[in-house]
C-alpha cells in the first residue's frame, strides 16, 4: 500500500512538472512539419503574354526577350515613374493637400488609397500609397506636387534648372499656356510632359505617356524594354526601393483621419516568395541573389503585367517586365513573372558565371525594417553601394581563457570590439546550449524562464519532500509491529 502511495506521489508531480514545461517552455515541444513545399514555376514556353524583358543594368544588355520593343499598354506600371519624378522633385516630409482635380481624374472601378479633398498628406504616405495598393487618387496628387515644385523652385528665367536639365518654361512651351493657367487647369498634362521628357532622358525610344496613374488611353504606351530602363534608374534611389520591397504599410494620421488610419498590402505577390524566382522549371538554379521587388499593372484592355528589379549573385542588376498577361489568366501573373525572372537571372549568370554576392535572397528581405534591424547583407537598398566584405578576426587559440576580439574595416582600422569571448571545451558547452532551442527561449524571455525555474524547483522539493516523508512514516510502521504487546502495569 505504502509503495503505491509513493507512486502515486511520484506520478502526480511528474504530471504537474511535464504541464509546467508544455505551458511554459514551447521552444520545448516537439514541431510539426509546417514547412512549404517545393513548387515548380512554368516553364518559360509556358508563359502567356504579350512581351517580356531582362535586362543586365550592368553590361546594358538584354538577356531575354519576347517582343522586347513592341508597344505595350503599361497600366499601372506607369506608376514607377510618377514615383521616381516625385522623389527626385518633393522633399519626402513635404505636406501635400489633394486638390479637386487630383480626385476628378480617376475613374470609379480605379484602385484608390482613398484621400479626399482637402486631406493634407505627407508625400512619403502618398508614396506608399501609389505604389502598394496601387492608388490611382495618390499618384495624380504626386504628380500634381512635382509640378508645384517645378515652378516653385525653378522657374522661367531663374538659371535653374530641375533633375530633367529644364526650368518651367519647358512645361509653358510645351503647352502653350501661361505659368499661370498651367498651375490653374493643367498640372496633370504638364506632369504628363515631364514624364515624355524623363523617358527621353532614359533612352526610352518606345513610350509615351498621358497620365501619372496608367488608366487606359489608346496614347499612353510603353514597351517591355522601356519598363526595365525606368525601374532601372528609379532604384537608384535607396526610398524607393524600401518603397517597392514592402509587403504592407500602415498610413499615418492626417487632418481627415486619425493615426494609423489604414493597412494596405503590396500587390505584388512575389514580395513575400521570392524563392520562386530561385530555379527554372527544370531545377536549375537561377543564381539571383535579391529581389527588391517592383510593381504591377492591371487594366482590363492592357492585361495583366509587372515590371521588378533583381540582383544577381555575380553582382549584376537584372530588371525584368512582363506585359499583357490575358485577363483570362490574371492568376499566373506572379508565376510568370517568377519564371521569366529566373531564367533572366539564369541568362545573367551564365554570362558572367562569377559569385560575389554574399548571403541568400532572404538576407536581403528589409521589409519595413529600421536601419539597426536589417539584415547585415544590406547593400541591395542602392545596388550600386559596395559589397560588404567579411571583417578581420584575431582569435587567439586558448583552453578556457578570455581573448579579445576586433572587427577592422577594409582601411584596417579598427572598427568594433566585441565583447570577450570563452575558448575550450566549457566554451563550447555554453555555445551549443545557448544555440539550443531551450537556450534560446531562456535568452528571449528570461521572466518567464525564472518562473518556470522556480516552479520546477518547487515541484522538485515537493516531490522529495513527499518520498522522504512516506519513506520515514513506512518505518516507524515496521517498528510499531515488532513492539511486544501491552500487558499491564510491571510491579514494583
Amino acid at each position: 500500500m505504502i509503495k503505491r502511495k509513493i507512486s502515486r506521489v511520484v506520478a502526480a508531480s511528474v504530471a504537474i512538472l511535464t504541464a509546467a514545461i508544455m505551458v511554459f517552455l514551447p521552444g520545448m515541444r516537439t514541431a510539426a512539419d509546417v514547412s512549404q513545399p517545393v513548387i515548380d514555376i512554368p516553364p518559360l514556353e509556358s508563359v502567356n503574354c504579350a512581351a517580356y524583358c531582362a535586362y543586365d543594368t550592368t553590361t546594358g544588355e538584354i538577356v531575354l526577350g519576347k517582343n522586347a520593343h513592341d508597344r505595350v499598354y503599361p497600366a499601372s506600371m506607369t506608376k514607377i515613374m510618377t514615383a521616381q519624378l516625385g522623389l527626385d522633385y518633393i522633399d519626402p516630409d513635404k505636406i501635400l493637400t489633394v486638390s479637386q482635380n487630383a480626385i476628378d481624374n480617376v475613374t470609379s472601378d480605379s484602385t484608390l488609397m482613398y484621400v479626399s479633398v482637402g486631406e493634407e498628406v505627407r508625400f512619403s504616405e502618398l508614396l506608399y500609397g501609389m505604389m502598394l495598393p496601387s492608388g490611382n487618387d495618390a499618384a495624380n496628387v504626386v504628380a500634381e506636387g512635382v509640378i508645384d515644385s517645378l515652378f516653385e523652385n525653378y522657374p522661367a528665367g531663374s538659371g535653374k534648372v530641375g533633375p530633367d536639365g529644364v526650368d518651367a518654361s519647358y512645361i509653358t512651351d510645351q503647352l502653350g499656356l501661361t505659368a499661370d493657367e498651367v498651375l490653374a487647369n493643367y498640372k496633370l498634362s504638364a506632369f504628363a510632359e515631364l514624364m515624355n521628357l524623363r523617358a527621353r532622358n532614359l533612352g526610352c525610344t518606345g513610350t509615351h505617356f498621358v497620365n501619372a496613374n496608367g488608366l487606359h488611353d489608346d496614347n499612353h504606351y510603353t514597351t517591355a524594354y522601356d519598363l526595365t530602363l525606368i525601374i532601372t534608374n528609379a532604384v537608384q534611389n535607396p526610398d524607393f526601393c524600401m518603397v517597392i520591397g514592402s509587403p504592407s504599410h500602415i498610413f499615418e494620421g492626417t487632418n481627415y483621419h486619425a493615426d494609423g488610419w489604414s493597412i494596405v498590402n503590396n500587390t505584388n505577390k512575389l514580395i513575400l516568395d521570392p524563392w520562386l524566382c530561385a530555379t527554372t522549371a527544370e531545377g536549375e538554379d537561377s543564381h539571383i541573389a535579391a529581389f527588391l521587388g517592383g510593381k504591377t499593372g492591371t487594366t482590363s484592355l492592357a492585361g495583366t503585367g509587372m515590371t521588378v528589379y533583381t540582383v544577381n549573385e555575380n553582382g549584376h542588376g537584372v530588371a525584368v517586365a512582363v506585359c499583357g498577361i490575358p485577363t483570362t489568366e490574371y492568376s499566373m501573373q506572379p508565376w510568370y513573372v517568377a519564371t521569366v525572372t529566373a531564367y533572366g537571372n539564369l541568362a545573367c549568370w551564365e554570362n558572367d558565371p562569377t559569385s560575389v554576392m554574399p548571403g541568400t535572397l532572404g538576407d536581403y528581405q528589409h521589409f519595413n525594417l529600421t536601419v539597426s534591424e536589417r539584415p547585415v547583407c544590406d547593400p541591395i537598398m542602392t545596388p550600386d553601394d559596395t559589397l560588404p566584405t567579411e571583417s578581420s578576426e584575431v582569435v587567439a587559440e586558448t583552453s578556457g581563457e578570455e581573448v579579445e576580439v576586433t572587427e577592422t574595416n577594409k582601411s584596417g582600422e579598427v572598427v568594433k570590439k566585441k565583447p570577450a569571448v570563452k575558448k575550450g571545451k566549457l566554451a563550447a558547452l555554453e555555445s551549443k546550449l545557448e544555440k539550443s532551442k531551450l537556450g534560446k527561449f531562456i535568452k528571449k524571455n528570461p521572466v518567464i524562464s525564472t518562473i518556470v525555474a522556480v516552479l520546477i524547483t518547487a515541484i522538485i522539493g515537493c516531490v522529495i519532500a513527499l518520498v522522504v516523508r512516506a519513506t520515514k512514516g513506512r518505518g516507524n510502521g515496521r517498528k510499531k509491529r515488532r513492539m511486544r504487546a501491552y500487558k499491564g502495569t510491571p510491579t514494583l
